[in-house]
């Protein structure tokens, strides 16, 4: 079987669920490079975007439109008039809807979960998009970690405060660095702060000591199928910022694995695969794991493009792979 033929010999039919193409930046979009791939394997490319899904009498269906990519800032994308077909027409469904983890999320989902029970091979599992939360997913590995509190008390988390000094305090459900304050032990602002964030004690969130490592980059490290891809992109915070999100002005630099890097790798890669959780990106501060990010992970395209690297290759190698099974 070639690279672009499925079990039945025909041409692999590769669908993406994607936030609106029109408004990505494709020289840091990981789905643009994923995309890129995919047609180059001669793949059939679908885009729909979340809204385009839905379900008559328990058939998961979509809004479907051929898409053609190329790497031109000015025109990256040409689609075709859309038609309504079952996502059972797809080989590969790659889900990239970015955060929120909403219930909107989760109800999509469903419907890819439904996708999957008809053989699609959806990236990543729908189920553990659910369970694999990212900020939360951590505390499967405390052996990687620095002192958390998942809790909604914020008694608690003002002791955990105490006792551990410097720390921050961050949503369940965020992204790019999204709401994450600092908290200091005697700080007039940190009552308001944690009223603000658990809503008065009625929404859990996660306290971590901080870790002063972040000055030295916080790492992105990208998994296929339980693989680290030997180079992370350190995120350095921006001037007058402590978080090292590209989405709040930090920079990314490429930089080798370390070997505290490759154990923590290896301590997380079986659940990853236990889970089917093909793609993952783990965020690793100095020698401590941060998160796990499931939903959309990034960097494909500036970790290709520094070390000649071809991730989404990767991916597809292992998603082809398992369609051959």
């Amino acid at each position: 079987m070639t690279d672009s033929e499925s079990q039945s010999g025909s041409i692999v039919r590769t669908g993406v669920v994607m936030d609106p193409i029109a408004g990505i930046k494709i020289h840091k979009d990981s789905t643009f490079a994923m995309m890129l791939e995919a047609q180059r394997r001669g793949h059939e490319l679908i885009y729909m975007e979340p809204g385009d899904l839905r379900v008559e009498n328990g058939e998961p269906l979509a809004m479907m439109r051929r898409v053609v990519v190329q790497d031109d800032p000015e025109k990256w994308f040409r689609l075709e008039k859309p038609e309504l077909l079952p996502l059972e027409s797809l080989d590969i469904l790659l889900m990239r809807r970015d955060p929120p983890f909403d219930m909107d999320y989760i109800f999509l989902t469903y419907i890819l979960e439904l996708a999957e029970r008809r053989g699609v091979l959806v990236i990543n599992r729908p189920q553990s998009l659910r369970d694999a939360n990212e900020k939360f997913f951590i505390s499967m590995f405390p052996q990687c970690c620095v002192p958390v509190a998942i809790t909604r008390d914020s008694r608690c988390i003002k002791e955990f405060v105490e006792q551990q000094g410097l720390s921050v305090v961050k949503p369940l459900d965020g992204m790019g660095g999204d709401s994450i304050f600092q908290l200091r032990p005697g700080d007039p602002n940190l009552n308001v702060i944690l009223e603000a964030m658990t809503q008065n004690d009625k929404r859990l969130v996660m306290a971590q000591k901080y870790i002063p490592e972040i000055s030295q980059g916080d790492k992105r490290i990208l998994m296929v199928d339980g693989e680290p891809v030997p180079y992370a992109l350190a995120r350095f915070p921006g001037a007058g910022d402590f978080r090292g999100n590209l989405a709040k002005g930090g920079r990314g630099q490429g930089v080798e694995l370390s070997e505290r890097d490759r154990w923590i790798a290896g301590q997380v890669a079986p659940e990853l695969k236990r889970r089917g959780i093909l793609f993952a990106g783990l965020d690793v501060i100095g020698d401590w794991l941060s998160e796990v990010n499931v939903t959309s992970p990034t960097c494909i395209r500036e970790l290709d493009a520094q070390f000649g690297l071809n991730i989404a290759g990767q991916l597809f190698d292992a998603a082809e792979a398992k369609l051959q099974r």
